[in-house]
């Protein structure tokens, strides 16, 4: 793949490494690859932790610039997913396919 095409900004590796660090986040990135923006309190629901723990989970991922917070409706930033409603996140580094994140 030629990076010099894409619109995919790249991401500081240091702060993505940091919040891919928790199997939380992998599952709430799970989540929002369907491309639904939903609420902490769907997340937590779906994901099996407080609302409190999502939402600091969100905070990680939202100051890592991984997703977006609209409205209080969060959803994973449009240039990282390549194909709306399939598990994959395309991070420019790397390209995270979560379909068996759990």
């Amino acid at each position: 793949m030629d990076t010099t095409t894409t619109n995919i900004p790249l991401l500081d590796r240091n702060r993505l490494i940091t919040a891919l660090s928790h199997d939380t986040r992998w599952r709430i990135l799970k989540e929002l690859s369907a491309g639904e923006p939903m609420m902490v309190r769907e997340l937590a629901t779906r994901v099996g932790c407080s609302d409190t723990m999502a939402s600091k989970h969100m905070a990680v991922l939202r100051d890592a610039g991984l997703v977006i917070c609209r409205r209080q409706l969060y959803q994973l930033q449009p240039h990282h997913v390549p194909k709306p409603g399939e598990p994959i996140v395309d991070f420019g580094h790397c390209l995270l396919r979560l379909d068996h994140a759990e």
